[in-house]
Parts: C-alpha cells; structure tokens; sequence
C-alpha cells in the first residue's frame, strides 16, 4: 500500500540548521535505501506559492503568504507500507526528526482497489 503523508507546521522564516539538514537527510537516506520512503519534498515559504479556488464557478487566486494560516503545508512524503500502523509508525519517526507539527497520512488509490473505508 502506498501512503502520502502531508506535513504541516507553523511556518519558519529561517533556514534549517546544518544539524536539522543532517538529521533529515540521514532519515530520508535510510528511508529511500530501505524501500519504504518512494519521494519527498519539502515546501518553499509560503510567500513565494498562490492558493487558486473555484467557488460557484468563480475562480479566485490569492498569493502568498499565507498569513491568515495557522499551519501550512511543510513538505510532503510518499510512503511504501503493508498497513496503515506501519505509515503511522514512519510518520512518528519523521515528526521525532522534524519537531512540532503534525503529519495527515492518506492511503493513495491504487487500480482495482475499493476506495470505502
């Protein structure tokens, strides 16, 4: 089963440290190695990205930033598992390297699969 875990955190005006770029990069090495982690990406701030919307057929673009969000969108994963348990406990090991935030983890569609819970 693939898994795309969405991360979200208070936006940070400030690079990672060498030591935070270390730590993750290890994970992300490991993880890509290992065969369970298949992409990532993490965000650019959110001053540099638009929200584009289309409400009763009226589409709206509004730049960045996002100022008016508690949370933004950090970066995003796509996760090798054999069952939703397993995700969450990459997840945790991600959030243990990443800090604050929280992580949606969503089972991706595959062909042939019923999408009901």
């Amino acid at each position: 089963m693939k898994f795309l875990s969405v991360y979200k955190t208070a936006e940070h005006n400030t690079p990672p440290t060498q030591e935070e770029m270390t730590k993750m990069g290890k994970l992300v090495e490991d993880g890509m190695t290992a065969g369970f982690l298949l992409a990532v990406e993490g965000c650019m701030p959110s001053a540099m990205g638009a929200r584009v919307r289309l409400l009763n057929g009226k589409l709206t673009v509004v730049d960045g930033p996002f100022t008016e969000s508690k949370e933004i969108i950090g970066g995003l994963a796509v996760i090798q598992a054999d069952s939703k348990e397993e995700a969450v406990e990459r997840v945790k090991e991600f959030l243990s390297v990443a800090g604050d935030g929280e992580c949606e983890l969503r089972q991706l569609y595959q062909a042939g699969q019923n999408p009901r819970p």
